[in-house]
């Protein structure tokens, strides 16, 4: 369902202590700068690119104190809704940037992140479309750069079609899958697993969600019967 317009969105997030309104003069400002901004700035550093509404980052940053979150969303209205749902937590270790993911490596530097989460992003299922799939090739060149040494992506999708897909792409690409259900959950990975508002509604449907954690380097594969 389409999100109202929220005229007032645009002017929250830009006054927002939380928030960072990436635009083409300031993109590069905390390149390489961004654990500076947390109280704690040599934990990790995980970004979630397409946070939605942010249920899961307001979630995991008070399960997960000792890492720092991120989450990088385009369009205004969820992310008002995210940023709402962050600072009624009070966690220290969580920032929103507001940018499209086209910006990504002029916004962190090389090595800068130690995970990426990809949940449910747009799965784009006509084939001329390819290319904008946050899975494409190009995307993950840009990931692979920016994650640190041992980083690694995670997946979380209700579309088969994306999912085989993306498995393709890392395979091409040489990533290595770490873990891989085809039902989260009811796989071993259920427990540590923390859920985003459309997984919640997929699942309530009876919908399989669709997850690997992946990174780059060797080629390998866990068992994707599990």
């Amino acid at each position: 369902m389409r999100l109202r317009r929220k005229p007032e969105a645009k002017k929250i997030l830009s006054e927002h202590p939380l928030v960072f309104t990436a635009t083409e003069e300031n993109k590069s400002e905390f390149q390489g700068r961004w654990r500076e901004l947390f109280p704690e700035p040599a934990q990790p550093l995980h970004v979630e690119l397409g946070t939605g509404k942010g249920q899961f980052l307001a979630k995991t940053s008070g399960l997960h104190p000792e890492i720092n979150w991120i989450g990088v969303e385009r369009i205004e209205e969820p992310l008002l809704m995210a940023v709402r749902k962050g600072e009624a937590t009070k966690n220290p270790n969580l920032r929103y940037i507001w940018a499209d993911v086209q910006w990504l490596d002029e916004i962190f530097a090389p090595g800068e992140v130690d995970r990426f989460y990809l949940h449910f992003s747009d799965p784009w299922p006509k084939k001329r479309h390819t290319k904008r799939r946050l899975t494409y090739r190009t995307f993950l060149e840009r990931y692979e750069k920016l994650l640190a040494p041992g980083g690694d992506l995670i997946l979380k999708t209700d579309s088969v079609s994306l999912f085989d897909f993306s498995l393709e792409e890392f395979q091409e690409a040489g990533w290595e899958t770490i873990e891989l259900s085809r039902d989260l959950h009811h796989s071993p990975y259920a427990s540590a697993n923390i859920t985003t508002e459309y997984e919640d509604k997929f699942v309530s449907r009876g919908m399989p969600i669709h997850y690997v954690r992946v990174r780059p380097g060797r080629k390998g594969s866990a068992d994707p019967g599990e």
